[in-house]
C-alpha cells in the first residue's frame, strides 16, 4: 500500500503533506516553491509509493472559484499526464488556512513562528489531508 499525498497548491508556495504507507496518520512533508514543484514530486516518488494525490482546491463563498484555481487545474491536468498510474481527488479546502493558523497558535510556538507562510502551508496540507481521511 502506497501512502496517500496531500498538496496545498499556491501561486508562490506549496504544502505538502503525507500518510504513513498504512495511510493511518497525515504528517507534514515539506514546503516547496510552485515553479519547482515537479522536480520536487519527481525526487520523493523515487524514494517512496505514493497511490493518491490530494489537491485542495480553494473555492470562494458560494463555491465560486478564485484567481488561483486556473494555476491548479492546469497542475493536475500536468499531473496525471506524468504520473498516470497517481489516482488525483480534489477536495475543498476553503477554511484549512484558518484551522492552520488556529493550530499553530494552539501548540505554543513564537509569533515569528506563527506568521512564516511555509509553515502555515505544510500545516494546512495536514489539514486538508486528515479532512479527506475522514
Amino acid at each position: 500500500m502506497g501512502r496517500i499525498m496531500a498538496i496545498d497548491y499556491g501561486a508562490k508556495r506549496v504544502g505538502v503533506a503525507v500518510t504513513d504507507p498504512l495511510q493511518i496518520i497525515a504528517t507534514a512533508l515539506d514546503t516547496v516553491d510552485t515553479p519547482v514543484l515537479f522536480t520536487y514530486l519527481d525526487t520523493y516518488f523515487k524514494k517512496e509509493t505514493v497511490d493518491k494525490l490530494v489537491v485542495g482546491m480553494p473555492y470562494n463563498h458560494g463555491y465560486a472559484e478564485n484567481a488561483v484555481m486556473p494555476k491548479i487545474l492546469l497542475f493536475i491536468e500536468q499531473f496525471k499526464k506524468k504520473y498516470p498510474t497517481i489516482i488525483v481527488d480534489t477536495l475543498d479546502e476553503r477554511f484549512t488556512s484558518k484551522m492552520a493558523s488556529s493550530i499553530i497558535l494552539q501548540s505554543g510556538v513564537n509569533k515569528k513562528a506563527r506568521r512564516d507562510k511555509a509553515t502555515i502551508d505544510r500545516v494546512s496540507a495536514v489539514v486538508l489531508l486528515q479532512s479527506y481521511m475522514g
